[in-house]
């Protein structure tokens, strides 16, 4: 029953995403051809900013795709790192375009050019229509435990992407009724600020994950204890923490056991601890007797 629940929300995220990732494709389309036409840098770095969420949508729905993807025998793990170089290279992608996109605002602040107010204001109000309904779609996954993380990652791009297009909306206003042309160019700064600010996470994640950090979200020194607590266990050392993938955790430990203990009792309690309260599903605990710990060398 349990798989047959995660088959059905995985469908259910998987179509949430696609219809977001339509919308949202069309829509960078017309901020992209519409920025042109008003020559207006607000609308083209909002444009990249939608770019960004069709990035992290199809993150999204290749993570469900690989998720159901079975492993191989050249590949045990399957796939899951795809994502995250997928993540890290576009992460730096864009802040390349951001970079290009601030120094182009700098210069058009020193000369600002002509701007078609009108335009920039009728794209900027269909964006935020088109992301307020993309928000309804996605609203609630971020208290619903049973809708996976890429939906609930989608609703905050969303958000976002509604600030960039009030901003945008404001600097239209301005343009066109007082005039002020530095508005193009100034917004432009604090959209490419949340492109930064967006894509910040997926950047550190990717280098983390590559790097087998220790997950930002987990408290080694707390896991430890947890299973010093587990009867029977005496000492806990050379306790590895580190991500397969996003959200998928992997574990390594060697673990001391008092005399008499029951080795497959501590294992299995041990292992129901991981999974069920720190989510690690990959691990490898090394069990020892404490006689036998008083032999071996020490771990540098």
């Amino acid at each position: 029953m349990e798989l047959t629940d995660a088959h059905a929300t995985r469908a259910k995220d998987r179509t949430r995403l696609g219809v977001v990732l339509v919308v949202t494709v069309i829509y960078f389309v017309a901020e992209l051809i519409g920025g042109l036409f008003a020559n207006s840098l607000a609308l083209l770095t909002d444009a990249v900013h939608m770019l960004t969420d069709v990035v992290a949508l199809c993150l999204g729905l290749l993570t469900l795709w690989i998720s159901a993807r079975p492993a191989t025998p050249g590949k045990t793990y399957g796939y899951m790192r795809a994502e995250i170089l997928g993540a890290l290279f576009n992460g730096l992608f864009l802040w390349l375009l951001v970079g290009f996109i601030w120094f182009e605002a700098a210069q058009r602040i020193r000369n600002p050019p002509a701007v078609h107010g009108l335009t920039v204001i009728t794209i900027a109000l269909a964006g935020i229509a088109i992301n307020s309904f993309s928000a309804w779609l996605t609203f609630g996954t971020t208290h619903d435990k049973r809708v996976g993380m890429a939906v609930r990652a989608v609703f905050v791009h969303v958000i976002a992407d509604i600030v960039g297009s009030l901003g945008v909306l404001t600097a239209g206003a301005l343009t066109y009724f007082i005039g002020w042309r530095e508005a193009d160019p100034a917004v432009s700064f604090l959209i490419g600020g949340l492109i930064i600010y967006g894509s910040w996470g997926l950047v550190r994640e990717g280098v983390d994950v590559l790097m087998e950090s220790v997950p930002a979200n987990l408290n080694l020194d707390l896991l430890r204890n947890d299973l010093l607590a587990v009867r029977g266990t005496e000492e806990v050392h050379d306790l590895h923490v580190w991500c397969l993938a996003s959200h998928q955790y992997a574990l390594s430990a060697h673990a001391v056991v008092a005399p008499g203990a029951d080795e497959d009792r501590v294992l299995s309690d041990m292992s129901l601890l991981l999974e069920h309260k720190f989510n690690i599903r990959h691990m490898t605990v090394q069990l020892e007797r404490a006689n036998r710990k008083e032999h071996e060398p020490e771990h540098f």
